[in-house]
């Protein structure tokens, strides 16, 4: 059985790491800004709500990149056998909570260098995200341009926090080059500072843990918009990755959707599929943090109703405080080699068909 982690986070012990991959502009601007900003902040603390405990889990506590990879290795990689490690980044995301999209261009850009050139040599098993900033469509789809044909990147990255719905055609640049490169685009929960709308439709919240449950708002309103503005008719066979968002939400809106639309349809004449048709093409949703009922049949049917087989992906958001590890994932038996590692293959056509030579061989 194959194993695909689409969600494993890399972190750096300090922001200065990114300073070798930063131009010369930029990167006075950084240093500069970096004497009046949190330590090792990346970009300078945006985040408005903090984890009473820490982010991470208790138990890993590196002082270097180097012992970040190799407890990694131990704790995650070699107990549970993964095959591939998707590299997420972390504070990266944050980028797009800048309000100066030329910045947060150059930051990002700055962290794919550092992660192509200090990370991914680490370890075979290891596939990059390719991080954007999308307040600068244009740049991103530059930057997938020029990087997005290395053979380990398998992704484009953006935070799930943004400034409008991710179906606005302000975003079809950056499709348009995914589509040329053959990468998914993918949204992680974060990003929800700075200049970044609420994620939260009432208003803020208060507490992190009640935040931190309300957070897939934000992404069900990017699954709505991406299917009604036609990106998926327009990019057929892109696949549009929804990480670290729950799942148990997603039958209830296509319902939703598909009755809207039954009756609305003449609002959207582009659209030929039902939105729940869409959905099950091109939308793939990772398992962490997956629902826990008390009881799990409950769930069960819930993930039965969009198609969970084939329409999910294992995460384990390592090294996070709500870490799900292999042993963990409470999903039906018969369907784990699909959610294990099968469906990453096919949406990551790259890693597929690198898997595929090396099996052959």
């Amino acid at each position: 059985m194959v194993i695909v982690d689409c969600d494993c986070h890399n972190y750096w012990t300090d922001a200065e790491v990114l300073l070798p991959y930063l131009d010369g502009y930029w990167k006075d601007y950084f240093v500069r800004g970096e004497k009046t900003g949190p330590t090792g902040s990346f970009p300078h603390g945006h985040r408005a709500w903090f984890h009473p405990e820490g982010f991470k889990r208790a138990d890993i506590n590196p002082e270097t990149q180097h012992e970040h990879y190799t407890i990694m290795k131990e704790k995650h990689l070699d107990r549970y056998n993964i095959d591939y490690a998707i590299l997420t980044g972390d504070e990266a995301l944050e980028a797009s909570t800048l309000a100066n999209p030329h910045y947060a261009h150059a930051l990002v850009k700055a962290y794919n260098e550092w992660m192509i050139n200090e990370w991914m040599p680490l370890d075979k098993r290891f596939k990059g995200s390719l991080i954007i900033s999308p307040t600068d469509p244009h740049g991103a789809a530059e930057e997938i341009r020029r990087i997005g044909g290395h053979p380990d990147i398998v992704q484009v990255l953006a935070s799930h926090g943004a400034q409008r719905p991710y179906g606005d055609p302000f975003y079809h640049p950056i499709y348009e080059a995914c589509a040329e490169m053959g990468l998914p685009f993918a949204i992680h929960l974060g990003g929800q500072g700075g200049v970044n709308s609420t994620p939260i439709g009432a208003g803020p919240t208060t507490y992190f843990w009640e935040t931190h449950a309300l957070l897939p708002q934000t992404a069900m309103t990017h699954v709505a918009s991406m299917i009604a503005h036609g990106v998926f008719e327009k990019w057929p066979d892109l696949y549009f990755v929804v990480i670290e968002c729950g799942v148990a939400w997603v039958p209830s809106l296509m319902w939703r959707l598909d009755a809207n639309f039954k009756a609305l349809r003449k609002e959207t004449p582009w659209l030929k599929m039902l939105p729940s048709e869409y959905c099950a093409r091109n939308v793939r949703f990772t398992t962490q943090p997956l629902e826990q009922p008390a009881n799990n049949q409950h769930l069960w049917s819930t993930l039965e109703a969009m198609d969970g087989k084939n329409t999910l992906m294992f995460a384990s958001d390592y090294p996070h405080w709500d870490y799900d590890s292999v042993d963990s994932l409470h999903i039906p038996p018969e369907w784990r080699e699909n959610i294990l590692g099968g469906n990453a293959l096919k949406v990551y056509k790259r890693l597929g068909a690198s898997h595929a030579a090396l099996a052959a061989e």
